[in-house]
């Protein structure tokens, strides 16, 4: 970290506020090697708890500066180790809850960026999720309020954002636990004046977690994202230089060479309508998700409907 970018995040904290020249300054300053560093992302991190009030400026650099160290930093890109998983949480919850407008912004960011996050991470972002919905207040980055009396549109915007997010628990689809978390956001928001927006994003979230399909290989973890980045990069056996250059000249050679394997395998539209199909143990889970609240509510009833052929609300 260089001194002038400490000397401008001293003075900003020191005001309170962040001047748009020292914005600039700061951005100039931070990214003059090309990276942000250990030292000037805790520096971010405290000028951002001292500011009296974030600006759309400041919520955007401060989300782009966390993102660039968090998932670039180490090799490969994208993905998130063990370590800044657990700088991320421990930094988050210094101040004892997510700011709505920057530090929420940054969850749902990192994880629409990332490829893979580690598993604690993806905890913690589903019980954010659900506290700031519940307990949240104050604007967001995208237009629209958190709320604590009700499931506000910009709520749903944010949730739909991260549920389907590639780095989320299920990417592109909706996992058990997402699924259980929006059921008790359903529960305890049941009698209040939400969205519209809310009963489809409900009915669509969970119906997608029980007949939606995911391929097993939507995400692949850190180390094996690294084994394959090397491999690809290993200069001694041009694998990869071997393979474009087939690819150009003879693509129809591919079967030949490799040979054609997995014929009884299910395509992916077998998966897919596998997958459709509720199972029992599916039913069974959803049976207990309906009887949480001792009623089966209009927000049930949608999904079922969903789930028998019908259009979401």
């Amino acid at each position: 970290m260089t001194m002038h970018f400490a000397d401008i995040a001293r003075q900003a904290a020191t005001d309170r506020r962040v001047s748009s020249e020292e914005l600039l300054s700061l951005r100039r300053a931070g990214w003059a090697n090309g990276t942000i560093t250990p030292e000037e992302a805790e520096t971010i991190f405290a000028l951002n708890d001292a500011l009296d009030d974030r600006s759309a400026e400041w919520v955007d650099f401060f989300v782009e500066a966390i993102g660039e160290y968090v998932l670039n930093t180490m090799q490969p890109a994208g993905y998130v180790t063990e370590e800044q998983g657990k700088w991320l949480i421990d930094r988050l919850n210094a101040s004892g809850k997510v700011e709505s407008m920057a530090e929420m912004e940054l969850v749902v960011r990192l994880v629409e960026r990332a490829s893979n996050v580690p598993e604690r991470l993806k905890v913690y972002v589903i019980a954010t999720l659900e506290h700031e919905v519940l307990s949240g207040t104050g604007p967001t980055r995208h237009g629209g309020d958190l709320s604590d009396t009700h499931v506000s549109e910009a709520e749903c915007r944010i949730l739909r954002r991260a549920l389907f997010a590639p780095g989320s628990d299920r990417p592109g689809a909706i996992s058990r636990r997402e699924a259980e978390m929006l059921y008790r956001i359903k529960d305890a928001c049941l009698e209040s004046e939400n969205a519209p927006e809310w009963k489809r994003l409900f009915v669509q979230a969970v119906g997608n977690h029980l007949q939606g399909y995911a391929s097993a290989s939507a995400q692949i973890s850190r180390e094996r994202a690294a084994e394959l980045e090397a491999f690809m990069a290993d200069a001694s056996s041009n694998v990869g230089r071997f393979l474009g250059r087939m690819a150009k000249t003879s693509p129809n050679r591919f079967g030949k060479v490799f040979g054609k394997k997995g014929t009884d395998a299910p395509t992916r539209e077998q998966l897919v309508a596998a997958d459709h199909a509720v199972t029992a143990s599916e039913k069974k889970w959803l049976d207990i998700q309906m009887s949480g609240n001792g009623m089966v509510d209009e927000y049930d009833q949608a999904l079922l409907r969903f789930l028998e052929g019908g259009e979401a609300p």
